[in-house]
C-alpha cells in the first residue's frame, strides 16, 4: 500500500544562495505577521486574492516566489493553535514550495528566482516529490524534507497484542516486560557540560545595541549542538523501541496520554527529557505503515481499574504509591504494569495472547475443595 513519508537531506548551499533564502524567508514571515495582525485585529483571514493585492501594491513582495507566499498563508488558516508573530530572532528560516514551485535538476535543487543549491543525497528519492520543505536548524545548517510517496508491504501476522502505558519513571510500560522503554535520562546526564556553556554564555553576552562577540557565538553554537545531540538521541532511541514493538505485535493499544500538563508540576524536567509525546508519534506512524492495529485509549481512571478484574478503585492513588492492589480479586501488580493492561483490556483486545490471566481467588478455591 502507498504510505506518504518525507525525506530529508542536508543542503551545501553557497553565501548567494544562503542570501536569497533568508531574503525569501523575511518576506515570508512579514506576510505571516500581516495574517496573525488581519485576525486579531479585525477577524479577517487573508486570502490569495489578498496576496494577489498586496504584491501589486509593494514591488519588494512580488520580487519574491508567489509559491511560498501562498503555501504561509495556507498553513496558517491550517494551524489554529501557533498563530503568533513570527521574530526575525526567535523564529528559524522555513520555506514551503509546491510541485510547480521547485525542481530537481543533476543532483541540485533548483528555487525559484534562479537559487540553486547542492543537495547531500544519502538515500534515492523513492518516488517524484509533491512538495519541498526548505529550512534551517539550531545550528545554522540547512535541509531539504521532500514530501513522497512510497509502497509498504504489511508486516508479518504475529496474532499478539499489546497494552502501552506512558510515565515518568519509565517512558514506556507495556504488558510484557521485555518491550518496556527505559527512562535513559539523557539530560540529565548533559546538565553539567550544558550549564558550563551557559554560564559561559552569559559572561560574554553583549550588552544592549552591541555586536555579539565570536566567544559568544561559539559558546552559543556548543549550547545548540548539546540540544541537538540529546534531541537526537531521544529521537533515535524512541525510533529503535517503536520498530521493535510494531515488529512483534500485531494490536497496539496505546493510552492517548497529552503530556502538556506535565509541563506545569514537579515533574516537568524529567518529562521533557522522557520525550513522550515524540515517541508516542513515532509508534503510530510506525504502527500505521506496517498495517497494524492501533487503539487510542483515554487515560482517564486507567491507574484506578485492575487489570485482572476490571474493578474500579474508589479512591486515586498517590503518585508516590507505585504497587496497586485490587480489592476485588485480590491482584497485585506494579502501578503502571496494571494500567497498561488496563488500556488493553479497554481496547477490546484478548488479553490472553499477553499473558495476562485472572487469578483464582483463593477463598473460592477453598469452597470448591470443599
Amino acid at each position: 500500500m502507498p504510505v506518504t513519508l518525507r525525506y530529508t537531506y542536508r543542503l551545501r548551499p553557497g553565501r548567494n544562495a544562503v542570501r536569497a533564502l533568508e531574503r525569501e524567508w523575511n518576506v515570508c514571515r512579514w506576510l505571516w505577521n500581516q495574517a496573525v495582525a488581519a485576525k486579531r485585529e479585525r477577524r479577517y483571514w487573508l486570502k490569495d486574492t489578498d496576496l494577489t493585492a498586496l504584491r501589486a501594491t509593494h514591488g519588494w513582495l512580488a520580487a519574491g516566489s508567489v509559491v511560498a507566499q501562498q503555501q504561509v498563508l495556507r498553513a496558517f488558516r491550517a494551524d489554529k493553535k501557533a498563530r503568533r508573530f513570527k521574530s526575525a530572532r526567535r523564529d528559524l528560516p522555513s520555506l514551503n514550495y509546491t510541485r510547480r514551485g521547485f525542481s530537481i535538476q543533476k543532483g541540485r535543487l533548483h528555487l525559484p528566482r534562479k537559487t540553486v543549491i547542492p543537495v547531500v543525497w544519502s538515500r534515492e528519492l523513492p518516488s517524484e516529490p509533491s512538495s519541498v520543505r526548505v529550512y534551517r536548524d539550531s545550528l545554522g545548517h540547512w535541509y531539504a524534507s521532500f514530501v513522497v510517496e512510497r509502497e509498504e508491504a504489511p508486516l508479518t501476522p504475529t496474532n499478539r497484542a499489546v497494552g502501552i502505558d506512558w510515565g515518568v519513571k519509565q517512558v514506556a510500560t507495556t504488558t510484557n516486560p521485555a518491550y518496556d522503554l527505559p527512562h535513559a535520562e539523557r539530560t540529565r546526564k548533559a546538565a553539567a557540560k550544558l550549564a558550563k556553556y551557559q554560564r559561559r554564555m552569559a559572561r560574554r553576552k553583549p550588552k544592549p545595541g552591541k555586536k555579539a562577540s565570536r566567544g559568544y557565538q561559539q559558546a552559543k553554537l556548543q549550547v545548540a549542538k548539546l540540544h541537538k545531540k540529546v534531541a537526537r538521541q531521544l529521537q533515535d532511541a524512541g525510533r529503535k523501541w517503536a520498530r521493535k514493538v510494531v515488529a512483534e505485535f500485531d494490536r497496539i493499544a496505546v493510552e492517548d496520554f497529552k503530556p502538556k500538563f506535565l509541563a506545569k508540576s514537579s515533574m516537568a524536567r524529567k518529562a521533557a527529557d522522557a520525550a513522550i509525546g515524540a515517541t508516542k508519534r513515532e509508534l503510530i506512524e510506525f504502527a500505521k505503515r506496517a498495517g497494524r492495529d492501533v487503539v487510542l485509549v483515554p487515560p482517564a481512571y486507567s491507574t484506578m481499574t485492575c487489570g485482572c478484574c476490571g474493578t474500579r478503585a474508589k479512591s486515586r492513588l498517590p503518585l508516590d504509591e507505585r504497587t496497586f492492589r485490587c480489592d476485588a480479586c485480590g491482584h497485585m501488580a506494579d502501578r503502571d504494569r496494571n494500567a497498561a493492561r488496563a488500556i488493553l483490556a479497554a481496547a477490546g483486545f484478548n488479553r490472553a495472547g499477553v499473558d495476562v490471566v485472572r487469578r483464582p481467588d483463593p477463598l473460592l478455591a477453598g469452597m470448591a475443595a470443599d
